[in-house]
């Protein structure tokens, strides 16, 4: 049961934080997305012993590269 109040903690944290964000709100929500995707992954495989399988690693990725291209991709000034 600890584990699941750490766990909202900090999540509860992180979207806080998130406000606290200077940039455009989509770049700072698809940053969030894509840290929150990842690390669901990684709370399932070593917190509840469920091994991710490969498309769980391809779906992560793919979360991550849309999180990259959404938060580096040029955008006029």
């Amino acid at each position: 049961m600890v584990d699941w109040g750490i766990g909202g903690l900090i999540l509860i944290g992180y979207g806080i934080v998130a406000t606290w964000q200077p940039d455009h709100f989509g770049r700072v929500y698809a940053a969030y997305g894509g840290i929150f995707i990842v690390m669901a992954i990684q709370w399932g495989w070593k917190i509840e012993r469920v091994v991710p399988d490969g498309y769980d690693i391809i779906g992560g990725t793919i979360a991550l590269i849309g999180m990259l291209i959404i938060m580096y991709a040029p955008r006029p000034s």
